[in-house]
This record gives structure tokens, C-alpha cells and sequence, in this order.
């Protein structure tokens, strides 16, 4: 929730930054940007304890983004690098900056993998003052000469602990051995342990500790529903409530399981996309940018590439097949009922299924009650709104003509912006016509 004891002026934000976050429909700094921003303002080094959701971006963006106004960076010779662990993740990071970017006249550019890397070579050589990327795609550059580190000043590493899951440290360190040693350094983390905990004594200096209480997923603002189904009747259930009002996320565990269900429901009518790794990077861009403009409403996705995904007003969460343990529960969760709103999260699971299913939810935290239904239970319909699917096969989903309203959240989603083509980048790769910095 925002912290109304201060604003984002009392903090040290110039007017012209705090008038952009105004424009932007941002008015007070959530905790941890009240917390972190004046002493990532004073170059301290900063390690930061906060869940997704919480504001970190700005908390750590801000700061860096004014400490580098007024000055420039050389081609190929960025002053900042901010490393996230997924591609969709880094491109929300840098459209999150875009309006401070170009009010503080600062270039931002993204820099991850399934994007030709001469493009990216070409995009880094016309001078580009902040790097976020993903680690291995930022290493690889740097390591056959397209990008030099040696002038970054300021590092950040967001969600750490998901850079350890994924097994991006190597790449982390050996991004950050490439940097200024002497540069301010801030880590981001849900947990500050095992590797992770490596990684903060190796490269921070006397950190500046802030932490925002990360809640249980069961005191948070969702409400959790288990429901029993028969096999058979699995993909109409799944079917009745992904036709609901308003964005929905399913959970899948497989690549083939995301394109099955998705198919599945394109052929009854509900306008899905599917996101997993072998996905091209075009259209996991477009996937995401048409799911955040509520465009494409309802998200097919596997949770490695969920992972990334911060999207407001999803709410419901749809664990169609069960989540295999608590921490897989809890992530899956907390897309829905972000930053105090509301939220629903369902779990499907059959008879065999259940089990395990009470199992992992206990762990989590949630008292877990089966209740069985079809697809036409009006207890669906009391609990997610579910309806009967409109039958006409969607052919394309990104069409505009394939919902009806936008399901966007006001003031939130630009439709028709593309995440990874914000105006910082645009303008600053290719030449701000003001000749502005």
C-alpha cells in the first residue's frame, strides 16, 4: 500500500520527475520506495527484502535514474546495468522507467535473449545510458566485445533469488566482475539466503538493509477455492471460467500443456494466449502487451515464464494443474490480490489429484476444502463469475474484434505500446529529436 506519512518530493525526487509519476497516475511512494530512495539518492549501497509487487522498480529506478541526469555515456559504454532473471521482466522494468527516463532526458534500453544480437550491438553503439537485461544475453555481448561495463557506476540485480532458482549466477557474476568495483550496487531479493546470500557478501559494501514484511500468501487479500472435477469434464470447467469478466491466468505445467489449452479454448470461443519458452520473442511480447492492455484476457502460461510476468488487475489465478509444492503455490498466488487489491485463487484438481493437492496447500499456509463441480456449478459462478463459453472459435486472439471491452485497468496499459519499445528507448537509441539527454 502507498505510504501516505511522505511523497515522492520529500524524498529528493526533482519536481520534474514527481510531475511525470503525477502524469503517470503515481502519487505516493509505496514502503519500500519510502524506504530505499533517499539512501539509494546518497550512492549507499542497498539491499532490499521485498516480495514482487511491492514497488522495487521505482524504489531503485528513481534514485538511479537521477543520480545519471546531466551527464552521457560513450557508445557501447552504458553507466548503469539493471539485471532481471526473466526477458518479460526486464522489458516491464524498462517500460516502468519510461516516463522518469524521459523527463530526467536519460536512455533506457532492454537487452535479452530471442532478439538478434547485431540489432542489439547496433542499438548499445548509439549510446545508451541504462542496460536492463537478462544476464546471460548482457554477458554474452560483453563477452565477443559489442558492450563494455567497465563505466557502470550503478548495478542493480532484481529478484536474486529467482536468478539463484533459474541458475543465472554465473552470469550475474561474471556481468558484475565487468562493472566499476567501486560503483554503488543494489540487490533485490524475496529471500537472503544460500547462494544468494553469496552474492551480497562478494559484491555490497556495507549495505543499507531495507525490508518490506513479506505477508504469508494466506493473510494476503485473495480468497483460495479448491474444487474437485472429473477428468472428462476438466477442460469445460477450466473452459466456464476462463469466459469470466476480467483478466485470468492458468497455470499449466508443461510447453505442449500451454498450446493444448489454449487451442482448446480459441475453439470455444475464449480469446487465450498461450506464453512458454519456445515461444518466439515477438510473440511473447505481444502475448504480454495484449494481456496487460486487457486485449487478450485470459493467459495460458507455464510458471518459469510466469515468472516474470507483473500484471495489474489479474483476478484470478487458476491452478489447472496443481502446483507441485508451497513455494510453487505461493508464486503462482501472487499474481492476483497485488499491492492490497482483491483476488481469487482456484485450484482444479481429480479425485487422485487431491491428496497432494490439501498436502501443498497446508504447506502454504491454506486450510484447503474440496468442494466438487462441473461446468455449469453455480458455485463457479458465485466464486469467478464463470459463464458458458461463447462457442465461436476465436482464430485470432490478438484481433480487436476478438473481445468484446477492454478489460484493462484505467490509467495502467497504453494499448497499442509494446513492452520493450518505450519512448526512452525509442527516442534515446535512435536520436532524441530535442537533442535533449
Amino acid at each position: 500500500m502507498p505510504d501516505h506519512h511522505s511523497t515522492f518530493a520529500d524524498l529528493g525526487l526533482k519536481p520534474v520527475v514527481v510531475h511525470a509519476l503525477r502524469r503517470s497516475g503515481v502519487e505516493s511512494p509505496f514502503p519500500i520506495q519510502a524506504a530505499v530512495v533517499q539512501d539509494a539518492l546518497a550512492g549507499s549501497d542497498i539491499l532490499g527484502r521485498a516480495p514482487t509487487g511491492s514497488g522495487k522498480t521505482l524504489a531503485f529506478g528513481l534514485p538511479l535514474l537521477q543520480r545519471l541526469s546531466g551527464g552521457s555515456s560513450r557508445p557501447s559504454r552504458p553507466r548503469s546495468v539493471i539485471l532481471a532473471p526473466t526477458r518479460e521482466l526486464a522489458l516491464q522494468i524498462e517500460k516502468a522507467l519510461d516516463e522518469a527516463a524521459l523527463a530526467f532526458g536519460v536512455r533506457v534500453a532492454a537487452v535479452v535473449g530471442g532478439v538478434p544480437v547485431r540489432r542489439q550491438a547496433e542499438r548499445l553503439a548509439r549510446g545508451v545510458d541504462v542496460v536492463v537485461a537478462t544476464p546471460g544475453r548482457l554477458d554474452d555481448l560483453a563477452a565477443r566485445g559489442f558492450v563494455d561495463l567497465s563505466s557502470v557506476t550503478i548495478s542493480v540485480v532484481d529478484e536474486a533469488d529467482r536468478m539463484a532458482d533459474l541458475g543465472f549466477l554465473p552470469q550475474v557474476v561474471s556481468v558484475l566482475d565487468r562493472t566499476d568495483s567501486t560503483g554503488q550496487r543494489m540487490l533485490f531479493s524475496a529471500t537472503l539466503d544460500g547462494d544468494v546470500d553469496d552474492l551480497i557478501r562478494r559484491y555490497l559494501r556495507s549495505p543499507v538493509t531495507h525490508t518490506v514484511d513479506v505477508l504469508p500468501i494466506a493473510e494476503r487479500t485473495a480468497r483460495h477455492h479448491f474444487f474437485r472435477v472429473v477428468g472428462s469434464e476438466k477442460e469445460s470447467v477450466v473452459a466456464s471460467i476462463a469466459s469470466r469478466d476480467g483478466r485470468t491466468m492458468l497455470f499449466v505445467r508443461t510447453k505442449f500443456a500451454v498450446d493444448r489449452l489454449t487451442e482448446s479454448l480459441r475453439s470455444v470461443g475464449v480469446n487465450a494466449a498461450g506464453l512458454h519458452g519456445d515461444k518466439t520473442q515477438a510473440n511473447r511480447i505481444r502475448t504480454l502487451a495484449s494481456f496487460e492492455a486487457g486485449h487478450v484476457p485470459v493467459l495460458v502460461a507455464t510458471d518459469v515464464m510466469a515468472r516474470g510476468i507483473h500484471v495489474d488487475s489479474v483476478s484470478v489465478v487458476v491452478h489447472v494443474d496443481p502446483p507441485a509444492d508451497a513455494k510453487e503455490y505461493t508464486h503462482r498466488a501472487g499474481r492476483t490480490a497485488r499491492a492490497g487489491a482483491s483476488g481469487v485463487v482456484v485450484t482444479l484438481a481429480t479425485e487422485s489429484q487431491v491428496p497432494a493437492a490439501v498436502e501443498v496447500a497446508t504447506a502454504a499456509g491454506i486450510d484447503a476444502h474440496f468442494v466438487a463441480v462441473t461446468e455449469n456449478d453455480p458455485v463457479l459462478v458465485s466464486v469467478v463469475g464463470a459463464r458458458r463459453p461463447p462457442g465461436r472459435p476465436v482464430t485470432d486472439p490478438f484481433s480487436a474484434t476478438a473481445t468484446g471491452t477492454s478489460t484493462a485497468a484505467p490509467g495502467r496499459s497504453r494499448p497499442g505500446r509494446t513492452p520493450g519499445s518505450s519512448r526512452a528507448s525509442r527516442r534515446g537509441v535512435a536520436g532524441r529529436r530535442s537533442g535533449r539527454r
